[in-house]
């Protein structure tokens, strides 16, 4: 099928790359379809497109390549939702806020993005340790696995 993406235009996709978030993401619970699109071969970047609205796409990073320490706690409630049976399944993202340059933007590591590549369904969590992992952390400072 074809989409109309936010900034990659007209794309097409399979039916089997279609994701589902059951409860959409914050602020947008009502959009509950997206699609992961590579962006750059060279950056721990890609974009998550809701299939039905182009308006609705972000830039999503790695977080582990912004910051090497970043790790969480996945509850068993969100586990349970997201049909976890295998670690290898699992792959994290948070939502990058783009600015003029990649050197000025900010990565929100205080609401991830976990997706469930097995199972074809993804959540946005809120973390407790707000201290920690800001909501907009800069991300010019790569200095992850990315690095």
């Amino acid at each position: 099928m074809k989409i109309t993406t936010k900034f990659l235009g007209e794309i097409e996709i399979s039916e089997q790359d279609i994701l589902k978030f059951e409860h959409g993401l914050l602020g947008l619970e009502d959009e509950k379809n997206f699609v992961l699109l590579p962006l750059d071969a060279d950056l721990p970047l890609a974009m998550l497109q809701s299939i039905y609205n182009a308006e609705i796409g972000f830039v999503v990073a790695f977080p582990f390549a912004f910051k090497k320490d970043y790790s969480f706690d996945i509850s068993e409630e969100d586990r349970e939702q997201l049909q976890i049976e295998k670690q290898e399944d699992v792959l994290t993202y948070a939502i990058v806020t783009m600015k003029e340059s990649l050197q000025d933007s900010t990565i929100n590591l205080l609401a991830p993005v976990i997706i469930n590549i097995g199972a074809k369904c993804g959540k946005q969590i809120v973390l407790q340790d707000n201290k920690s992992y800001p909501l907009r952390y800069p991300l010019q400072a790569l200095e992850g696995s990315a690095k």
